[in-house]
């Protein structure tokens, strides 16, 4: 039974403001939502389907109800172990599913997070017929959260379609936020479709969809930070390919020859993020100034120095800082590094010009720049009227 007839949710990317690879180590790292955001609407039909669009990855795909219910176990009642995945349906999900040669790629993998969730929530009863449209501002493979957006938006969509989690929206507001509660269980059922796309995920790039602002990132823990500021940035995507596993073995190799000199620097980079984090709460409980700013410009300077050092830099980004560099502003890789995407911050006072140029240059170097926050709100329900005509065009399109 389908609790609503419709519904629209939003949820962020993700960056690494301070302590990518440093947190492999045992240290501090700080993640922010990126105000770049993935939208799904949720529509229920009486055309006895169900069926998933994600055009930004051309896949357009329907099935019979009757058809999806036969991949149900007969055993299987509800899902109540939210911290692993029912093997029995995940093999059944990819034998239907059917990568070519058993390789799955973003659309396969997309997929079946999307029919492991609707199977699993709604799988004990009558499977309802739906539509489910999912239009994303973020690029896919740049290290941004794409996939942990689009699972806590399925998450969300679909427990609220259950009627596990309430429509918080009021017939008055364009936008509303679940309780801590319901985030808690959007979170635990985005870390599912998060196992199913990567295997062994951290959690921390759905925990951002889910709660937005800054979380702080040790041994395991993930803590959101209630209170930070919001932070004009660019975003720039070098578009240069690299491997995350090959590039945290690069650092552990040198952590293994050089001990004593990488040990200082991963130290060094742990002061780092828990600066970072006392100055950003410095910020939302007292006037920000000019000096604020400073402290953060010099932190992104040091820990890139440090993330070099590392050996996870790029020729690219070191043009991304040497083009920033010269209007002014201070960049740094975020994630894995060696190529892949960059932050720079922007000051309150920076110019539109300023900006407006320094995007022009970079986008001369041949990399994507978008001008964007960090900071800003988790998993959202939101009102038509409250989403972009052109992205609120593309999900009405379905």
């Amino acid at each position: 039974m389908m609790h609503v007839s419709e519904c629209i949710v939003s949820a962020p990317g993700k960056a690494i403001l301070h302590g990518e690879h440093a947190v492999v180590h045992g240290k501090v790292a700080l993640a922010v939502s990126l105000n770049l955001r993935t939208y799904l609407r949720l529509k229920a039909t009486n055309t006895g389907k169900v069926c998933i669009n994600l055009p930004n990855i051309d896949t357009f795909l329907c099935w019979h109800v009757s058809e999806v219910e036969q991949l149900m176990p007969c055993s299987r009642g509800k899902q109540e172990d939210l911290k692993h995945l029912d093997p029995e349906l995940v093999k059944r999900l990819r034998e239907f599913v059917g990568g070519a040669n058993g390789n799955f790629d973003t659309s396969n993998m997309a997929t079946l997070a999307f029919l492991y969730m609707y199977l699993s929530l709604f799988g004990s009863g009558e499977l309802p017929s739906l539509t489910v449209s999912v239009w994303s501002e973020l690029p896919t493979g740049a290290g941004l959260g794409s996939s942990a957006a689009y699972s806590v938006c399925l998450a969300a969509a679909l427990l609220c379609a259950r009627g596990a989690i309430p429509a918080p929206l009021k017939e008055w507001e364009h936008t509303a936020r679940w309780c801590q509660e319901d985030l808690e269980l959007i979170n635990s059922w985005a870390f599912q479709g998060e196992m199913i796309i990567h295997g062994n995920p951290s959690g921390v790039d759905n925990a951002v969809g889910t709660w937005g602002g800054m979380l702080r990132f040790l041994a395991g823990r993930i803590i959101p930070l209630s209170r930070v500021p919001l932070l004009r940035i660019l975003l720039t995507n070098t578009k240069v390919p690299r491997s995350t596993k090959v590039l945290v073995a690069r650092v552990k190799d040198k952590i293994n020859k050089f001990p004593t000199i990488l040990t200082s620097v991963l130290d060094s980079v742990d002061a780092i993020s828990c600066t970072c984090e006392r100055v950003l709460l410095e910020m939302t409980c007292e006037p920000i100034t000019g000096e604020h700013y400073n402290v953060l410009e010099e932190l992104i300077d040091i820990n890139q120095h440090h993330l070099n050092v590392m050996g996870v830099g790029h020729p690219a980004l070191d043009t991304l800082c040497r083009v920033t560099l010269a209007k002014g502003l201070h960049s740094k890789l975020t994630g894995a590094g060696g190529g892949g995407c960059g932050i720079t911050l922007l000051r309150p006072e920076t110019d539109s010009s300023v900006v407006q140029t320094t995007i022009r240059e970079l986008k001369d170097c041949d990399f994507d720049c978008w001008e964007t926050s960090i900071g800003g709100p988790g998993v959202q329900v939101h009102s038509p009227l409250s989403v972009k005509e052109d992205i609120l065009g593309i999900l009405n399109r379905y």
